[in-house]
């Protein structure tokens, strides 16, 4: 009982004697609606029906019909800081998210973690009286958070959710996802081979926290957060939904996105008398590519529709839940997309995405001999970047760019509650942005935003409410300026004209070296469009306007010092460098004990310079098996084990197969064994596996070893595998049959130095 309760509360010598008091019940005022927010990810602006594509999907389509669309919508152009300017309110860089939370850097526009100043959505609707869940992705917790370990205030209930499923980092595999549920990580409920998807998973958990919230608590206004980790890569989907789409993209990108164009000015969300930008010399023209580029890439293709058509029909089985219980009408659904469509498949797509974080290229000639599988298990898949171009019709660019193809993205409004019947279809042109969206969720729950929180005085937000747009389509936009800022791209928008640089920069090599550009800041060329007249961003004006160009730059620099953007950096892969220090360094040598979940990838010590493994277990009678160790899958992992009794160890680096076995099996009894790997200069080195002290086999790996193996990933298991294998040879788990008394990992990077003994007297003369 709190000291203001207990005030009310008067206590006798009996009970006749008292009044009791019991602490207020936080209440939303009456007609609060439910709020359900949709992120899709990476979804370009022309990709949903209702907003000219020609891919199914009727349930965005529906909430479309039956609500509100707006043209001009904008977002940040990566997912973690949307995200964050989603659930704040506050722009991206003022609460830490100035580009993922994977790379934690040391300036406070960029460190990986929203401030107690600036509590969002769950937080201020929990306090409420609201019910707040989040299913699906997450991305807002820093990297060196995301272990069983925690400390747990960036994961989602440590910012206001009461319930959550889903996972934490930027992708996962679909088939066999890293999953968290609350605080602790846990298995998938089924395997692939059971027909298991992860956004089928997240609609059967939603539904489920909304159906046992309300049967607790009826009338109960709630808060869901639905992120799905659909469309971002890998493109995987049940074959049903991708063999519909078979031959419909065979005429190619530019031939689709015309198509595309003429629907969206039909449909109204792309304005009459828009100019459709002109195919960049970097995106092929389709004519040109070789027939079987072209079966690939519409191969791709198919696979991302039937992946979009796929999680459309999951969202539609959260919305026919809520119409069948009769709570849609009452619920404020918000759908959007976190950025533009995706290049991250580069110029001719991806088998394997976990390339593109290696900044490297697929073997085309591989890729075309493995298109049947994609989409599939054994595929980790991306388009080629001219459909991401196609997609993001009628702008420029895509994802991880400042232009209109990067941070225009759909926005879906439905409430038959508050928006009139006779509204329901219509299309909005305000300029706003995911900043907005907290505020108007605030404003139609009828929750202020407190001056304090916890004590903690909040920062003022950057958004405002929406609400007056619903009923009214000359409503005022919500601001005049908004500044942008990704990964070194820059623009600013500022009473109804927009500025851009042409900045490339170092994001990806194959970009950087195909992508016309500036890659120094101080020779960056902005240009100028008039969005008020040119809604693709297609005529620059800037050498007819230098002066409001040179005034535009100006106000991009004043908002870029009143927002933390600074300083600049075009660096993607290379962040890294300046990653924020782990707080717990691992040590040279470490002792793991088999049992419990997956070791967290990066806090396990460094591999990539060299390694030594030893593990001591004890074999029975018979041809003993399973995983001593693994880490990842098929798609980039390697793997330790016992099979018909051989010590083996096999590395798919990048899905091409190394693996080395020992000749004979082992002796029932205690043994030592060890796997060794020792990194060459140029990278790549000698792998040996040893059977109490003695080499048993060897082989060379032609490379080094990733410096990551999974972006969303179990980490290292021990005793067990989980998810896709690594090989063919076993399939999880595979337990090791036996005991593993215990693993002893040893870096290389950070073994202690021995100093040679020249080295030594060297110095000791020096010093004379």
């Amino acid at each position: 009982m709190d000291a203001a309760t207990a005030a009310r509360a008067v206590i006798g010598q009996t009970i006749g004697e008292s009044t009791p008091a019991f602490a207020p019940v936080a209440r939303p005022p009456a007609g609060a609606p439910n709020v359900l927010v949709i992120v899709l990810d990476d979804l370009g602006y022309a990709q949903l029906g209702c907003y000219g594509s020609d891919i199914a999907t009727p349930a965005a389509d529906a909430l479309a019909a039956g609500g509100l669309r707006y043209r001009s919508f904008h977002v940040t152009a990566m997912c973690s800081p949307t995200r964050a300017c989603l659930l704040t309110g506050r722009n991206q860089h003022k609460v830490g998210m100035g580009f993922v939370a994977d790379l934690p850097i040391g300036f406070p526009g960029y460190d990986g973690s929203i401030p107690r100043s600036a509590a969002g959505m769950p937080r201020l609707l929990r306090d409420a009286g609201y019910s707040t869940f989040a299913v699906g992705k997450w991305h807002l917790a820093p990297r060196w958070e995301q272990s069983a370990s925690g400390p747990f205030d960036h994961w989602p209930l440590g910012l206001g959710f009461e319930r959550y499923y889903g996972f934490l980092n930027g992708d996962t595999n679909q088939w066999t996802p890293d999953l968290v549920s609350d605080n602790g990580f846990v298995d998938p409920p089924r395997g692939p081979d059971d027909g298991y998807h992860l956004t089928e998973d997240l609609a059967d958990r939603a539904i489920r926290l909304i159906q046992d919230q309300q049967q607790a608590t009826p009338g109960k206004p709630w808060f869901c957060y639905f992120a799905t980790g659909a469309v971002h890569a890998p493109h995987q989907a049940p074959e049903s939904y991708i063999d519909a789409y078979r031959g419909r993209f065979d005429d190619g990108w530019e031939a689709w996105r015309e198509r595309t164009f003429a629907r969206q000015v039909d449909l109204g969300v792309v304005p009459p008398g828009t100019t459709l930008t002109a195919r960049p010399s970097w995106v092929p023209d389709w004519a040109d590519l070789p027939a079987d580029e072209r079966r690939l890439y519409a191969r791709m293709m198919e696979v991302y529709a039937g992946f979009l058509t796929h999680t459309d029909a999951q969202i539609g089985r959260v919305l026919d839940f809520l119409r069948d219980t009769g709570r849609l009408d009452d619920t404020l659904v918000l759908l959007i997309s976190d950025n533009g469509a995706s290049a991250e498949g580069g110029p001719h797509g991806s088998l394997n995405e976990h390339r593109f974080t290696h900044d490297r290229l697929d073997d085309l000639a591989d890729t075309i001999a493995r298109a049947g599988d994609l989409g599939g298990h054994r595929a980790y898949n991306h388009y080629p970047w001219g459909w991401a171009w196609a997609g993001n019709s009628p702008f420029r660019l895509w994802k991880r760019y400042a232009w209109l193809g990067g941070v225009r993205t759909p926005l879906i409004v439905h409430w038959p509650a508050g928006i009139a019947a006779d509204a329901a279809g219509e299309v909005r042109d305000q300029f706003c942005h995911a900043v907005d969206l907290l505020p108007t969720v605030l404003d139609l729950a009828g929750v202020e935003a407190p001056a304090t929180v916890d004590g903690i005085d909040q920062q003022a937000l950057d958004g405002a409410s929406l609400r007056a747009t619903f009923g009214d389509a000359g409503a005022p936009s919500p601001r005049t300026t908004q500044y942008f800022e990704i990964i070194g791209s820059r623009a600013i928008v500022h009473d109804g004209w927009k500025a851009t640089t042409d900045h490339i920069g170092a994001q990806i090599s194959v970009e950087r070296d195909r992508v016309p550009g500036s890659h120094d800041f101080a020779t960056d060329r902005w240009s100028l469009f008039h969005l008020d007249d040119d809604f693709a961003e297609a005529h620059d004006l800037a050498d007819r306007h230098p002066d409001r160009v040179a005034q535009m730059e100006r106000l991009w620099w004043h908002e870029a010092g009143r927002n933390q953007v600074l300083p600049l950096d075009d660096s993607l892969i290379g962040r890294a460098v300046a990653m924020q220090p782990r707080p717990h360094a691992p040590a040279h040598r470490t002792v793991y004990h088999p049992g419990g979940g997956g070791i967290a990838e990066d806090f396990l010590p460094p591999l990539g310079g060299g390694f030594t493994l030893t593990a001591v277990v004890d074999v029975p009678d018979g041809a003993a098996q399973g995983i001593v160790c693994a880490l990842g899958d098929w798609s980039n992992g390697w793997a330790w084990y016992l099979l018909d009794g051989r010590p083996v160890a096999a590395f798919s680096l990048f899905g091409t197969l190394h693996r080395v076995a020992a000749p004979v099996g082992l002796d029932a009894g205690g043994h030592t064994l060890t796997l060794t790997y020792a990194r060459t200069r140029t990278g790549g080195g000698p792998v040996t596996l040893l059977v109490d002290g003695a080499e048993v086999a060897a082989t060379t790996l032609p490379e080094d070893l990733p410096f990551r193996w999974q972006i969303g990933g179990t980490g290292l298991l021990i005793g067990r595998d989980a998810g896709f294998p690594v090989c063919d040879d076993y399939t999880a788990p595979f337990a090791f049959i036996g005991e593993i008394d215990h693993l002893v990992v040893e870096s290389a990077a950070l073994a202690p130095r021995v100093e040679r003994p020249d080295a030594t007297v060297a110095r000791a003369r020096r010093r004379e």
